[in-house]
């Protein structure tokens, strides 16, 4: 079983491009933490999406979103500058948006209404007309 799923914030802006085909390729990286502490680990996690998730992903994600991606490992073996190089990357297959795309709205209103954490207007109970 061939199976990630991991929970992250991208690193920077993700990268699309179109293959000659016309297909949409979207490159990022994830930022994972683990551990507690002094014990605490940040793992960078190289993220492929294709497609439509890769158009969905230029249009709607860039740096420090939180993000769920589900998908597989996939290990490409390549050469450059006649030096063999391997490298690890999470095809994506589905990716959950985890926050707001803009994190302001999850504070308050602009005329400083308090907002709930869906980006709604929260009114206290003496102000609801019923």
């Amino acid at each position: 079983m061939n199976k990630f799923i991991g929970v992250g914030r991208l690193t920077r802006d993700p990268e699309i491009r179109y293959t000659q085909a016309g297909k949409a390729v979207a490159s990022f990286n994830i930022a994972i933490d683990s551990g507690y502490g002094d014990n605490k680990k940040t793992d960078f996690v190289p993220i492929v999406a294709w497609d439509k998730l890769a158009e969905v992903v230029g249009n709607n994600l860039g740096k420090g979103r939180r993000i769920l991606v589900e998908g597989r490992l996939q290990i490409r073996d390549y050469e450059k500058d006649g030096v063999k190089r391997r490298q690890a990357d999470i095809v994506a297959q589905n990716i959950e948006f985890l926050d707001s795309k803009n994190p302001a709205s999850n504070r308050a209103a602009d005329d400083g209404s308090p907002m709930d954490k869906f980006g709604t207007e929260v009114f206290p109970e003496e102000e609801i007309p019923f």
